[in-house]
């Protein structure tokens, strides 16, 4: 198979980083959460770094990248609480295993502590703060959508209730795939640390509100 793209560039160019995706690439399993999720979350992180405007650590936030969901196959499992943390100690022991150097490992796994949607802290550096956006980002727009929808599938959650109204607030569940989208993913936009990010937001916003409308007209029979 051949693959194409600024990830398998950077990938097959990079022994370190090849090692750690080698390592990385086991943990991924459900479609909403599979190392295509990485593939993308990676071109839209080295995007936002090239067009920030600030010093960045490439190889931590390649690394981090790489490594930010390895434990969500088990939160999604129900088998842990907390996927951003328990990653970044599967990912400190990947990298130590690997004898990545001990401060990047430190910044890397800060990164992919303070990544989730839910967490209370908000990312203190550059790579944590585009590592979180790209990760966003992903969540949104057409692939955003699909993604919702995956889930759903996976957890067998109703397409659509008219008689369930959205909760105001998102806790880690939702009761229809559009109150998803409701509770968290319309939310998304205003929560971007980066001016790339919240650039890159805007069109995948809209595609996202205009989806949502026409789903319920037809549901509703107007269209």
């Amino acid at each position: 198979m051949v693959f194409d793209g600024e990830f398998w560039r950077d990938v097959e160019g990079d022994e370190r980083l090849g090692l750690v995706m080698r390592e990385a690439v086991k943990y991924y399993r459900f479609s909403h959460h599979d190392f295509s999720h990485v593939e993308r979350v990676y071109n839209l992180a080295m995007r936002i770094a090239r067009e920030v405007g600030e010093q960045v650590d490439i190889e931590v936030l390649k690394v981090a990248v790489l490594l930010h969901d390895v434990a969500r196959h088990l939160e999604d499992e129900g088998k842990i609480g907390d996927h951003a943390e328990e990653g970044a100690r599967i990912a400190r022991g990947i990298l130590e295993s690997l004898g990545f150097p001990r401060e990047k490992v430190e910044r890397v796994c800060y990164c992919i502590r303070v990544h989730r949607f839910r967490g209370c802290e908000k990312p203190r550096t550059i790579e944590a703060q585009i590592l979180q956006d790209a990760d966003r980002l992903d969540a949104i727009g057409a692939v955003g959508i699909a993604r919702a929808f995956a889930r759903g599938g996976l957890l067998n959650t109703p397409f659509w209730d008219p008689e369930k109204p959205p909760k105001p607030g998102y806790d880690g569940s939702s009761e229809t795939v559009i109150n998803h989208f409701y509770e968290k993913l319309f939310k998304i936009r205003d929560t971007l640390n980066t001016e790339p990010a919240r650039r890159i937001a805007e069109e995948r916003h809209r595609y996202m509100v205009e989806f949502v409308e026409r789903f319920i007209k037809e549901w509703m029979g107007e269209l």
